[in-house]
This record gives structure tokens, sequence and C-alpha cells, in this order.
């Protein structure tokens, strides 16, 4: 790809900068810390940030004016600049939509029911199966596409929906492809254990065996995940199954991930000893574990569009988490059957209105907290200098507005590595 002009963003009416001196995951009053610039500027050159400030100083600057020819400015007047948001907990490899079970459950029947009738994750698998890499390859970067039109710059992406060692390897290849043909940075995560396959029903400890000894190791040889996740859950699987996983994924260098306490209650304390990148869902988080969560750097992911989706009243209980000290992140769940949206600014939304967050710890959740869910914080998150050149430019003089539009996006321009959105895709597509 050729190597883009220096990019100057100027007049930025509210730049959302995030900075602050503590690099751990932000907890308690520093969730809602933004570092509002007020006409600020960022510069970025060879797809990093190298300065961020004032419009006044940025147009000081001996470089700037030196360069000025040379620069692509953006002039943000009347909008707010925010680090690219970080979906750090999606589903996008899977051949169509679920539409059997939004019906089912638009007449009444449960998850539990729909899966039980054959519906739910294991409706996902024939269509896996059957498809070519080429085909969940180009599923997934459209996908990829979607998340980022709507100011994603990061997403987490997990297989789950093969269930077979040929079909979940075939899906983290088409992660892979599509990663490679996407400008923004994808985490892939190996979801074999999303739930058992049918034909494994009588013969658990099998499907367990083909997951330790047959998907990770390979997965882990290709170097196709950077993650193990586990959907821990009555009808899914154990603590002790999970303990199985886990500890051969510690064994082939993968990080742990868990689906848990979505529909049920589960013990942390058995996975937290794992140390875990993140616990997702957490609907059901009993109170005796929150103080160990507060004091440990696993990430808590909570996902209110699976919850809006499945008509549920329960959300994760936000307030008692952040006031315990637990570190919070916010991702879209993006899948077919029960959170199918690519949108951070509807899950902003639904963590001000349904688990009581302010729109200030939703921005906070959705950018650095999911950067250190997926252990990127290093580069991802906020904006300053030496991190990587991610923004989203949303037509709102308020950040708050980004939250209260709901079912809208207002997102103008997406930034990746200091190109713009629509000059990266026609990029790829040469």
């Amino acid at each position: 790809m050729k190597q883009e002009s220096p990019l100057l963003l100027t007049n930025i009416g509210q730049l959302l900068t995030l900075r602050r001196e503590d690099g751990g995951p932000r907890r308690g009053p520093a969730l809602g810390e933004l570092g509002i610039i007020e006409d600020g500027a960022v510069l970025c050159a060879a797809g990093k940030i190298v300065s961020v400030g004032t419009t006044a100083e940025a147009v000081r600057d001996p470089w700037v004016r030196q360069h000025k020819r040379k620069l692509q400015e953006i002039d943000c007047t009347g909008k707010v600049v925010l680090p690219g948001f970080v979906d750090s907990h999606t589903h996008p490899v899977f051949a169509a939509p679920r539409l059997v079970d939004f019906e089912k459950r638009g007449a009444g029947a449960s998850y539990e029911e729909i899966a039980a009738a054959g519906g739910g994750i294991r409706s996902s698998i024939d269509g896996v199966r059957k498809a070519t890499v080429a085909e969940l390859t180009r599923t997934t970067l459209d996908n990829f596409y979607r998340m980022a039109a709507q100011g994603t710059t990061t997403v987490e992406a997990k297989s789950g929906y093969g269930l077979s060692v040929e079909a979940e390897l075939k899906s983290l290849e088409a992660i892979d492809r599509a990663a490679k043909l996407f400008p923004g940075t994808v985490a892939p995560t190996l979801l074999g254990a999303h739930v058992v396959p049918p034909e494994y029903r009588e013969d658990r400890a099998e499907y367990v065996r083909l997951i330790c000894e047959e998907m990770i190791p390979q997965a882990d040889d290709r170097q196709l995940a950077w993650f193990v996740d586990v959907f821990c859950e009555n009808g899914a699987f154990t603590l002790e199954e999970a303990d199985q996983i886990f500890t051969a994924a510690w064994q082939h260098n993968l990080v742990a991930r868990v689906h848990a306490c979505q529909l049920s209650p589960a013990s942390l304390h058995e996975l937290l000893k794992f140390n875990p990148a993140s616990v997702d869902h957490l609907d059901c988080v009993m109170d005796e574990d929150l103080p160990e969560l507060a004091q440990v750097s696993t990430v808590a992911t909570l996902l209110p569009a699976a919850n809006y989706f499945l008509g549920l009243k329960k959300y994760a209980p936000a307030r008692k988490l952040i006031e315990t000290g637990v570190a919070v992140a916010l991702a879209t769940d993006f899948n077919p059957g029960t959170a199918p949206t690519p949108s951070m600014s509807f899950v902003l939304s639904l963590a001000a209105t349904q688990m009581k967050m302010t729109v200030a710890e939703g921005v906070v959740a959705a950018t650095i907290n999911g950067a250190h869910a997926l252990n990127l914080a290093e580069r991802k998150g906020t904006i300053e200098a030496g991190k990587d050149a991610d923004l989203a430019i949303f037509d709102v003089e308020d950040y708050r507005e980004i939250a209260y539009w709901f079912g809208e996006n207002r997102c103008e321009t997406v930034i990746i590595a200091g190109a713009p959105l629509a000059k990266a895709r026609a990029a790829a597509k040469r």
C-alpha cells in the first residue's frame, strides 16, 4: 500500500484523548476521565500519532509549517474525535443470519428452548462446515468493514460456529485472510469450546480432547490464534472442562478468554487462576467474586446488545462492578444469533440507558479498556504520541450525543493507521 501523506486534524470541537499517567485498565472514577481538549489537533504520520494538542499549538509547530503543502488536513470544526473503538468480543465468521431463531424468540421461545430445538449456535454449524475458506473470508471481511464504518478500528474475532477440528481451523484461516485485507487490527480467538456439537453429545470428553489435543496445537502451530475462549454455561461447558481446555491453551502460550455468567452464575475464582485477559457477559456474576475480580488485571467485558436482542430484563450489574473497582469494557458481541449489530455507539446507548453507566464511562470502556482486554493497550485506545493513528470523527458537537442518537450512525470519518477508511478500503481491493 502506498505510504499516506501526513494527516493533520484541526479545529476539533472536543478531542477525547483519554490520556492518563496510570498505564493499567481504568477503574472506579478513572473510568470517566476523557482528557478532553477543546479546539484540538492531532498530527499523524507513518501510521502513528505524532503530536496532540490545540489547533493553535499545531499551526505554530515548525514541522507543520515547513511541511504544510504535504499535509492532508481535515477540518473538524464542530466535531468530536475519539480513539477508534476497540470491539473486544465479536463472532464475525458465519454463513447466514439466524432468522428462524429471531422469529421463534418473538413468539416467546427462550434462548434455552431455541437451543434445545436445534436452533441457537448449533443451527450455524452446517453453514460454516459447508462454506469454503474463500466464502467465509468474504463474509468476515465484510463484517469487519461494517464495524469500521461505525467507528471501530480494532476487532477481536472468534471462531466457534464450525465445532470440528477442520471447520474451526477453517474459520480461523478465514479470520487470518480477512485480517490481512483489513487495514484495522484483528485479534483472533479460537472458540472451539462454544457448545458441544451434536455428534459428540454422548461423548463430551472426546470433544474436549479434540479441542485440547488437536484444535489448540494446530491453531498454535499455524499461528492462527492469540486467545482461546470457553463458553462456561449450562448447556455449554463446565468449569472442569474449561480447566482442561485452558490448561492446554497455557501449554501453547495462548491467552485465556471466558464467556461466563451470562444465563447462570459460575465461580469466577476457578477461572481467574488462568489469568484470562477478559471474562465476558457477567449478567449473573456473584457478589463474592467481585473483590477478587477487582484485584486482578482481567477485564470484565459487558455485552448489553445480547441482552437487548434476547429481550432480557436483566443486564450485567455495571454500577456494582465499577463501584467495586472492577475494570469494565464494552463490546458488541456481534454474532448472527443474539447480537447482530456492528454498532459500538448503540452499545454505548444501551450502557447508559440499561446499565446506568455514564457516557464518559462508556467511551473509556469501549476504547482503552477494550484495548486492555486484548492486551493491546500499548498501541490502542488513547490519542497520544506514539500510539497507532486509529481515530473516529463523529458529526456531533458533544461526545454524549454518540450515545444519545441511538439507531443512527453519526460516525463521519474513520482513520486507520493514519489513513481515512475509504482510501484504505479502495487500496485493499486493488
